[in-house]
């Protein structure tokens, strides 16, 4: 679906997630009370009760989120000094704050742990020192994540403010600017929003415009920064998979293809991004984030059939100082292919495991 213009963005959606949020509010008892009167109906434990509290919860989360975004814009001198270092930390702080409420409710309606770990001891404090330090300020890094699941960007997002006081710069789908908070937020702060593109280095056409601004964003990458991608342009799904192998070979890419074919748990990356972001960013190391716990919810029916989800998602991370990051692009191409191919061995590794419920059916549909 098309995207509003900006102008029917805010003066039309984001008053109206407020309204649609006070309209949950006022009903939720009556939703509730139909709600468990009909779960007898429904198999699974208080689906529909959880379901009506999901979607209360984030709409009032979005309509207060977007209600502090107004009072900052107001304290900026509306709009005046909203570009701001003052007022770019101020938004940064928020977002941090915002995320911790929702995945605190969040956590206890689903049921989610998140483990973070920066190696594969079995001591979870250890893991978890290990993984801070991997993202200790004092240079910039490009953070290239796995995509799967759904929230999988949210995650990373909170975790980078609030567990490693690191300040995102994000490239997103730009099918999340029809969510009023995120698209007011962090068009505030470092971002761009993208249409994915494929694997072609034409001089002209979305590949290039697409590498152009995100080497944009790079550009001046702080200390206290991190570049956010997700090489694979989307959440991985067994289509999609397929879809980009044939794409390389359509390309004339066999050697990429192959490798590819041999990935099971993650897509092909796209280079240009992490390319663009490298060159842009000299001093930047890379720190590599996989995880998994989320990917067997792929679609709608995917999470409602889960709920509650009672998982735990693990995030294993891995960073690459610039010294070890090939300059040419062909030879980081291949590097990059590498860490996947690392990174899609830990997935498969992690689902092997015993007591993992982790479905290994591949999805056939795209992703959330």
């Amino acid at each position: 679906m098309r995207l509003p213009p900006t102008w029917v963005r805010r003066v039309v959606l984001a008053p109206l997630v407020i309204v649609a949020a006070a309209f949950m509010v006022v009903l939720t008892p009556a939703w509730l009370i139909l709600a468990l009167a009909l779960t007898s109906l429904v198999p699974g434990r208080f689906r529909l009760p959880r379901v009506v509290l999901l979607v209360t919860v984030y709409l009032v989360w979005d309509a207060l989120l977007v209600l502090a975004l107004f009072v900052v814009w107001v304290a900026s001198g509306l709009g005046w000094k909203l570009r701001s270092p003052a007022f770019e930390r101020a938004h940064y702080r928020l977002g941090g704050w915002a995320l911790r409420v929702l995945f605190w409710v969040f956590n206890g309606l689903l049921r989610l742990t998140i483990v973070t770990a920066g190696s594969d001891g079995r001591d979870e404090a250890v893991a978890r020192r290990d993984f801070e330090r991997l993202f200790a300020p004092g240079a910039p890094v490009v953070v290239a994540s796995r995509h799967a699941g759904p929230g999988d960007s949210f995650i990373l997002v909170h975790t980078l403010l609030n567990d490693v006081a690191r300040r995102p710069r994000i490239v997103l789908k730009y099918t999340m600017q029809w969510d009023p908070a995120v698209d007011v937020l962090l068009h505030r702060i470092p971002t761009r929003f993208i249409v994915p593109s494929g694997f072609g280095r034409a001089a002209t056409g979305g590949g290039a415009r697409v590498e152009e601004t995100l080497a944009d964003l790079a550009t001046g990458l702080g200390a206290d920064d991190a570049f956010v991608i997700f090489p694979e342009g989307g959440n991985f799904t067994r289509t999609r998979r397929l879809s980009r192998i044939a794409r390389l070979r359509d390309a004339g890419r066999e050697a990429m293809a192959e490798r590819a074919e041999d990935l099971r748990n993650v897509m092909a990356p796209q280079p240009g991004g992490v390319h663009a972001a490298l060159s842009s960013a000299p001093d930047a190391d890379v720190v590599f984030v996989a995880h998994t716990g989320l990917e067997q919810f792929v679609t709608l029916r995917d999470m409602w059939l889960g709920l509650p989800m009672d998982k735990s998602i693990t995030m294993r991370a891995w960073r690459v100082p610039r010294s070890e990051i090939p300059e040419d692009r062909d030879a980081q191409t291949a590097w990059l292919f590498d860490w996947f191919a690392q990174i899609d061995a830990w997935i498969g590794a992690r689902r092997a495991e015993p007591g993992d419920d982790a479905d290994d059916r591949a999805p056939e549909t795209s992703g959330v």
